[in-house]
């Protein structure tokens, strides 16, 4: 048998401590039970189930897991992960995505460490193949909440280049009335809209700060999946063009756990000729009363707090306040 060890240079001798690539499904309940540890030890108030784990690597872009991620392990049960993706920037700028999880009780043992300049050096063998002779850039992100990571990307020469917030409505039982703007209509997404959906939302995206993923597995993510729930999403129409686009989910592990009816507005946009009007606005509180009226609680979303179209004001006018701050970070590869 081949084996699917992986050497990781300058990590700490531990017994039982092996790195090695994934196994596919074999490894989704485990890498979900340590992604969501990892969360909850840098103070994210989040979590997946196994199924959106599971449908995240079956729509894998910008990575393939095989060769693109790191599973640790200890003593034979998952503890971590290391990932790279290739995430290029809307203005063309190549971008290698650093990502890497763990467990708590193996963090500040030189663990992460090993495991950034692993990263590091994968990103360096793709760039070098897959964009040959380019300007690239490392990306990098996390939580002001976890200072062993600021540190650790600190050092590493990243430099913050973006802060993002996580924002949350605790109650949306009581919204203000934001009508729609005249000559818009909200539409029920449809999967014939599907198509039309994924393009309007993709094109808006671009006037923002980072990349947005518009290849046949993004496409796959957004409109399947254990959390596609179409009936919350909100999508306004202009006769035959979409203007403006807001995507929900259900929190399902979160609200496993708390024992809430929590969802997430995974996505808000408007396409350029409709913005100024208050589309945005009035799309977000519809759909807020949509999730109330599917008996849901509150609400959660990320906005990136330099917003060029003045999010962080329409979610604020909604009744989201800033529950947590994250650090982008990013550096040259060379």
């Amino acid at each position: 048998m081949v084996s699917d060890r992986v050497a990781v240079p300058g990590a700490p001798e531990i017994p039982g401590l092996v790195f090695r690539r994934g196994r596919g499904a074999a490894d989704y309940a485990g890498s979900t039970e340590a992604f969501n540890r990892s969360l909850a030890a840098d103070g994210i108030d989040f979590a997946l189930t196994v199924d959106e784990v599971a449908h995240w690597y079956e729509h894998a872009s910008g990575w393939d897991p095989a060769t693109d991620e790191v599973i640790i392990e200890h003593e034979g049960r998952i503890a971590g992960f290391a990932v790279v993706r290739h995430v290029p920037d809307s203005d063309g700028t190549e971008v290698y995505g650093l990502q890497c999880g763990l467990v708590p009780e193996l963090r500040r043992k030189g663990i992460g460490t090993a495991l950034l300049a692993l990263n590091m050096r994968r990103a360096r063998e793709r760039a070098t193949a897959e964009v040959p002779g380019a300007s690239v850039l490392l990306h990098a992100g996390t939580p002001e909440t976890a200072p062993g990571a600021i540190a650790l990307y600190e050092g590493a020469g990243f430099t913050v280049a973006r802060y993002f917030f996580d924002m949350v409505q605790p109650d949306i039982s009581r919204l203000p009335d934001l009508p729609m703007p005249d000559g818009l209509e909200v539409r029920p997404v449809l999967p014939d809209h599907h198509r039309a959906i994924f393009a309007a939302d993709s094109e808006a995206f671009r006037d923002h700060w980072g990349g947005i993923d518009e290849s046949e597995a993004a496409f796959g993510r957004y409109f399947s999946g254990p959390a596609f729930r179409p009936e919350l999403w909100r999508v306004a129409w202009d006769g035959a063009e979409v203007a403006g686009v807001v995507m929900v989910r259900p929190l399902d592990a979160y609200n496993a756990v708390h024992g809430a009816r929590r969802v997430e507005i995974n996505g808000v946009s408007v396409r350029r000729p409709w913005r100024g009007r208050g589309l945005a606005r009035a799309l977000v509180a519809d759909a807020l009363r949509g999730a109330r009226e599917a008996g849901f609680t509150s609400a959660t979303l990320g906005v990136d707090a330099e917003n060029p179209t003045g999010a962080l004001g329409v979610y604020e006018a909604v009744g989201f306040a800033v529950s947590q701050r994250h650090r982008a970070y990013r550096r040259p590869l060379n």
